[in-house]
């Protein structure tokens, strides 16, 4: 190899710290001296929950304020939503190069900044300061995302693939506590509360090393400006650019051949698989008796019938129109046909009042507890288990547990959802759940059992203003409130411009389809979009809960069955193998909670009864057709 001349190699050294120089003039003023490294190294350090690093003044005052003025007289924002997040975003800024040159025209002090903050000296600082190790300067990943009123994301860990330190604004962040199994392996699981805030700031840098397991944070939702507050608050929008830096691309310096596929194998989605779900809570608490009766009865080829005492006793809970037999046979038609039913007004006059009086005045005394993990859901909870104190039938006093522990769990009841659906229904397990507003939501999860499960929910929010308000409250005659899914849920796409969505709704999608292994890692033509911060939860998906938001009209959004908070509602749906429910977060701008009871029984196959049945006949010989 020749060797460069004296003057030559002088020459490109003055090249590189003019460079550099121009690099270091982006950052605010002593951000790369080794006194600001060694003091942020220093903080990181000593950071809790886990190891996290807030950096003020990171960018020259006048090239930020151009690139936002860039940004947002350039860049255009979709609204997306999905069970997890509510933002407006861009498109991915990493590729800002290969754009054409009438666009980068727009956009120089957005291209400075891209190529300050994956520069070599700035990853170096950014390694040094983590831990993290070397740093891709090839392969670059960030976003701007805008938060305006109602706009959120939910707790995740950022793990995916080669990502190491990500970086954005405001923060919470999430402690975790050691949790043993059985064989004595340890986990770590995430508090439902988080215990550190980090706010939104101008010309603020929030970072950490993403960890499996442990990174665990979310962003707050950006509140609607109450009557009282004043409108000088810049309109209430939150900008950020967030994104990630990633380990060594081949060719670059710390290369190394199959990391990236190994820091796969730590994703988030493999540590849930191997937890096994024990150390959720709510953990189903399964009832025998009632349903093995009903199973029974099937078995030995007896129809499944009301008794008088049975009546009697559904009449102190359900509406009267409800029990007769036509209205029971009208139901099972439709059930057949949909495999849904709505049923508004579904409690009757009797218990009715004394609960909405019961939920209104803060009167329900049980002992809630808080569902976890925060990554998975977030509400208040109770069980209609044994082990708590049911309050005498038709309770004056207590019509919220009367419901919860005497109602529900009855024999005579399960006799009635077996008529109603027609199907023969075995063990169930039921909860009753609060969904608390600024806080609570319940992310998709697929339901995995072999078998069809059938899963109620008895919805008894007494406010109004969830999106399903031209049938809440209405005093409708039960017989023509029975409902295919257009009544008062939907299985319409909901708006993708409506602002004014409080959530609290649950939603039935397609879901994962195991047998198209093609399909592993792919989200059924709707991309989940990068720069969001959320960590992918699922290993295969028909579809990305909830980028219904972003559907075209024309697009099949994969929703199934919706179902809008509401007061006094029953909904049933029998749920496939893969098919994914959420509970959408509920915003702080909801007029109130979310008060809901559901239950899930599982359904015998018919088909096990139809051979021993079957066995009993005995063959005939064949003489022809009738006359």
């Amino acid at each position: 190899m020749k060797r460069k001349a004296p003057e030559e190699a002088v020459r490109g050294l003055a090249k590189r710290q003019a460079t550099d120089s121009s690099i270091e003039k982006r950052f605010g003023p002593d951000i790369l001296s080794k006194d600001t490294l060694d003091r942020y190294a220093k903080d990181y350090a000593a950071s809790t929950p886990y190891k996290h690093a807030v950096v003020r003044s990171l960018v020259d005052d006048r090239l930020l304020r151009s690139v936002r003025k860039e940004i947002i007289n350039n860049i255009h924002f979709t609204p997306k939503e999905t069970d997890i997040y509510k933002i407006h975003q861009s498109g991915d800024l990493a590729n800002l190069s290969g754009l054409p040159e009438t666009a980068l025209k727009k956009l120089p002090s957005l291209l400075k900044l891209r190529d300050a903050l994956y520069s070599p000296d700035f990853r170096e600082w950014i390694a040094t300061v983590s831990g993290s190790g070397p740093l891709s300067g090839k392969k670059t990943d960030m976003a701007v995302n805008v938060y305006v009123p109602g706009c959120h994301l939910l707790c995740h860990d950022d793990v995916i693939g080669s990502r190491r330190p990500s970086w954005g604004g405001a923060l919470r962040l999430y402690p975790t506590d050691g949790q043993h199994d059985k064989e004595g392996k340890e986990y770590k699981v995430p508090r439902p509360e988080f215990d550190k805030v980090i706010p939104p700031q101008w010309n603020q840098l929030s970072f950490f090393a993403v960890q499996p397991g442990e990174s665990f944070h979310d962003v707050e939702e950006v509140y609607h400006r109450t009557s009282a507050e004043s409108t000088e608050d810049g309109g209430r929008v939150r900008m950020a650019i967030s994104g990630w830096f990633h380990i060594p691309q081949e060719g670059e310096d710390g290369f190394e051949p199959g990391l990236e596929a190994k820091l796969a194998e730590m994703s988030s989605l493999q540590q849930l698989q191997g937890q096994a779900e024990q150390f959720d809570e709510p953990q189903l608490e399964w009832q025998d008796a009632k349903g093995s009766e009903i199973a029974k009865k099937a078995g030995d080829d007896e129809d499944v019938e009301l008794t008088e005492d049975d009546l009697q006793f559904l009449l102190n809970y359900m509406t009267p129109m409800y029990l007769t037999p036509d209205t029971v046979e009208e139901l099972n038609e439709l059930f057949e046909e949909e495999s849904t039913l709505q049923l508004a007004n579904f409690l009757s006059k009797r218990i009715a009042p004394r609960l909405m009086q019961q939920i209104d005045s803060n009167a329900v005394d049980r002992d809630f507890k808080t569902s976890l993990p925060p990554y998975k859901h977030r509400y208040k909870y109770l069980s209609s288990s044994s082990t708590q104190r049911p309050p005498p039938v038709a309770s004056k006093d207590d019509p919220y547990g009367d419901i919860l522990l005497n109602f529900l769990p009855s024999l005579a009841f399960q006799k009635w959802l077996s008529l109603a659906t027609g199907l023969t229904l075995k063990r169930s397990a039921i909860i009753a759940r609060r969904f608390r507003k600024s806080l609570d939501y319940q992310l998709a999860q697929g339901y995995s059992g072999d078998e069809p499960q059938l899963e109620y929910t008895l919805c008894i929010t007494p406010c109004t203003g969830w999106g399903g308000d031209e049938t809440e409250n209405a005093e409708l005659d039960p017989e023509h409130s029975k409902s295919d899914g257009h009544g008062n849920g939907s299985n319409d796409k909901q708006s993708s411009d409506d602002e004014d969505n409080v959530g609290g709704y649950e939603l039935y999608m397609a879901g994962d389809d195991d047998d198209d292994a093609s399909d592993a890692g792919s989200d059924h033509g709707v991309t989940i979009p990068s720069g969001t911060g959320a960590g992918n939860r699922r290993s295969s998906k028909k579809a990305d809960p909830a980028v219904y938001q972003a559907a075209q009209d024309d697009e099949d959004d994969g929703i199934l069955f919706s179902n809008p908070a509401s007061w006094n509602t029953l909904s049933i749906a029998l749920r496939d193998k893969g098919v994914l429910k959420f509970v959408k977060y509920v915003s702080k701008k909801a007029q109130g909670d979310r008060w809901d009871f559901t239950g899930c029984v599982e359904v015998l196959d018919d088909g096990e009864n139809e051979g021993a049945a079957s066995e009993d006949v005995e063959e005939e010989d064949f003489n022809g057709f009738a006359d």
